[in-house]
């Protein structure tokens, strides 16, 4: 990268936000903030957001898709099991659900909200929106796999009483999380990646590469260079900390507002999963602007098994030394919405094809899941 670059990218506010918004970080750590800092920490937040959401297209559009989409959801989960560790240490007995209330809600958000959205999106672009049915529909299985061994299953077990494992039970869920999420990653982008590209109208599969600038492009070839890929890649990875982490900062002022308004404490993961997934679901509606539908189903779908794929074998090994009973299980109320998400997307994929109908029903049931989780 030439110095010239090297200063033109320094110059540019997705660099400069995301190293403010870790300074804010280092700075609240640890901290009880007045509110005028929870402010400034979540401007922080929000601005940490837009600048991953750039360099995550950035790289994208360097290794094409599926791998672009992969890469954020990855991240992102990486960061947000880590500060689900984190809050599960500091957080007592309150913690105990906070694993699977965050994981859920991950679940209901990207499976219904970041693909609700993306079709209604691509629909009102295009009237109809078009995606790989084989790719969409296998990523679905998968996820609706991993929800009911990891979430449902812990509600009928016999060997602990209550929505829990045993530690033979977790270790198996943990296993054949990360196995399954293994399995699906290889498949993604090794054996089947073609089913995981967006298609054309007539249903032809087009190649990986993003049709749009996205910025910091080679000179010749319209992508950027490896040397600016790695740098966005770097960028990335901070706005990321950056925003689980302010995430974090913020939190106590949730739970306290929370507390507050007299609404249940599973309230606190669902908060807590919108902010960390805010990356993913703008990402996913910049590219079904693009009528790149596909994409925004890979970071829907990767995200919602990466959640759960990675979350579990990471608690299953924090409970070696973390106290309290680990709630995995969900209560009848989720378990009916989990099936109604796993049925309703199963009719939305199958056909390849949505309009906007398919996008207002899995806003609906998110809707839905919202409110009960503020009125159960």
């Amino acid at each position: 990268m030439s110095a010239v670059k090297i200063k033109s990218v320094m110059g540019r506010w997705t660099v400069w936000v995301p190293l403010v918004a870790l300074v804010a970080l280092v700075l609240s750590w640890g901290r009880d903030l007045p509110l005028l800092a929870v402010v400034a920490v979540a401007l922080c937040l929000a601005g940490a957001v837009l600048a991953a959401v750039h360099h995550a297209e950035v790289v994208a559009h360097r290794v094409g898709e599926p791998f672009g989409s992969l890469v954020l959801a990855v991240a992102v989960t990486v960061i947000e099991v880590a500060l689900i560790v984190t809050l599960m240490v500091d957080g007592g007995d309150k913690s105990a659900s906070l694993a699977r209330d965050t994981v859920f809600a991950a679940v209901m958000i990207t499976c219904n909200g970041i693909v609700g959205l993306s079709l209604l999106v691509g629909a009102l672009r295009r009237r109809i929106a078009v995606f790989n049915a084989e790719g969409s529909g296998a990523a679905l299985a998968t996820v609706a796999t991993l929800a009911t061994l990891s979430l449902v299953l812990p509600t009928f077990t016999t060997s602990k009483p209550g929505p829990e494992f045993s530690a033979a039970q977790l270790t198996f869920a943990a296993v054949a999380s990360l196995g399954l999420y293994g399995l699906f990653v290889a498949m993604q982008t090794v054996r089947h990646r073609d089913h995981f590209l967006s298609v054309a109208r007539d249903g032809a599969v087009k190649d990986g590469a993003l049709s749009d600038d996205v910025g910091f492009d080679d000179e010749h070839s319209g992508v950027p260079s490896r040397s600016i890929a790695l740098f966005s890649l770097v960028m990335l990875l901070i706005a990321l900390i950056a925003v689980v982490g302010d995430a974090k900062a913020v939190s106590p002022t949730i739970e306290s507002g929370v507390d507050s308004a007299g609404l249940p404490h599973s309230v606190v993961g669902v908060v807590i999963a919108l902010l960390v997934l805010m990356p993913e679901t703008l990402a996913a509606v910049r590219a079904a602007r693009r009528d790149q539908v596909q994409r925004s189903l890979n970071l829907a779908l990767g995200s919602a098994m990466a959640s759960i794929g990675l979350t579990i074998p990471v608690i299953a090994l924090a409970s070696i030394w973390l106290e309290g009973p680990l709630l995995l299980g969900l209560g009848a109320t989720h378990m009916v919405l989990l099936a109604l998400t796993v049925v309703v997307g199963a009719l939305t994929v199958v056909p390849g094809r949505a309009t906007l109908l398919q996008g207002g029903v899995h806003l609906a049931i998110l809707a839905a899941y919202v409110f009960l989780a503020v009125s159960p």
